[in-house]
């Protein structure tokens, strides 16, 4: 809201302005005569009235802005002083609204406390009903058993009396449990040799099974070893004929490097012996390296353009300015 009251203002003061310093028309010059009565046409009046005037229609645009800025610190004032009312009523609106949430989440958690409590009645006595139900039928299970027993001993009492026979026939044993222990023992006995015996058979299956893995796995590396070897053999002869290839290209270079060398040799001899030859013939100190080429040869390009210019002015060679040249640079 108060940019917009700025640019308002703003957009008040250049229209004012715009009118004070545009040129009016007529019509707007006899209203202006009319309110003062006195005033004279603007073109009639001397330039210092009419600065006056001009300054005077700005001080009262001032004076009007100074009010729109007056009215315009009053409303903002206003507009602070009720945003200030607005958080006030926002801070208690919020400090009621958390003591009535804490207000009913109390009132939900007690309430919730209730519902468990009565839940956790209903979950117990259901179990107590759940359990007396199950002891019941485990009662019942356990008097069935206990007449399927009953059934099962008048049945194998018979047996009873033919193991109480062979007790007194064979005199090996004192008495009925301890030969039904024998029993037992070879009973476990021949389960567990057939248990070993069906662990042997599976324990062969598995190592034929392994045999024929390690025989398939095994073919197949020979298979692949011998592909291996059949491609290094071929790598291995093309690494030979690339050796002999490169032996003879090694060859050709160390020969194109001695042929080299001794061109450069020769070419190093006939440069020091025109070198020699030429700072005989000239009388130039020679106080150049064996080895500098370079610097002997530039000495020899000097004499020649001295000799060239000996040639071409026909001076003697002691009292040419080339010559001199040239031993001042020696």
């Amino acid at each position: 809201m108060e940019p917009e009251l700025e640019e308002r203002v703003r957009e008040a003061l250049r229209d004012k302005l715009r009118l004070l310093l545009s040129p009016r028309s007529p019509a707007e010059l006899r209203s202006a005569r009319g309110r003062t009565g006195t005033a004279r046409s603007p073109a009639t009046l001397p330039p210092s009235t009419r600065v006056l005037l001009k300054r005077r229609e700005v001080a009262e645009a001032e004076r009007e802005l100074q009010n729109q800025r007056q009215e315009f610190q009053q409303r903002m004032q206003h507009l602070a002083q009720r945003r200030q009312q607005l958080a006030r009523r926002r801070e208690q609106h919020r400090d009621a609204v958390l003591r009535f949430e804490s207000f009913l989440k109390a009132v939900a958690a007690r309430r919730e406390r209730e519902l468990r409590r009565a839940d956790e009645e209903r979950a117990r006595e259901a179990a107590e009903q759940a359990e007396s139900a199950r002891l019941r039928r485990e009662l019942e299970r356990l008097r069935r058993h206990r007449e399927s027993l009953a059934r099962r001993l008048r049945s194998l009492r018979p047996f009873g009396d033919y193991l109480r026979d062979v007790l007194a026939t064979t005199e090996q044993f004192q008495d009925v449990p301890a030969m039904l222990v024998h029993l037992g023992v070879l009973a476990e006995v021949r389960a567990a040799l057939a248990r070993e015996a069906e662990a042997g058979q599976e324990q062969l299956a598995q190592g034929r099974a392994q045999l024929q893995r390690y025989r398939q796995e095994s073919s197949t590396q020979l298979v692949g070893t011998r592909n291996e070897l059949a491609r290094l053999h071929t790598r291995l002869e093309a690494a030979r004929q690339d050796v002999l290839q490169w032996e003879s290209c090694w060859t050709h270079i160390q020969s194109t490097a001695t042929q080299k060398t001794l061109l450069l040799g020769q070419i190093k001899l006939a440069v020091l012996n025109l070198f020699q030859q030429t700072t005989a013939q000239l009388r130039i100190p020679t106080d150049r390296a064996q080895e500098d080429t370079k610097a002997q040869l530039d000495t020899v390009l000097l004499c020649m353009k001295a000799l060239s210019d000996i040639c071409a002015t026909d001076r003697h060679p002691q009292h040419h300015r080339s010559v001199r040249l040239l031993q001042g640079h020696k």
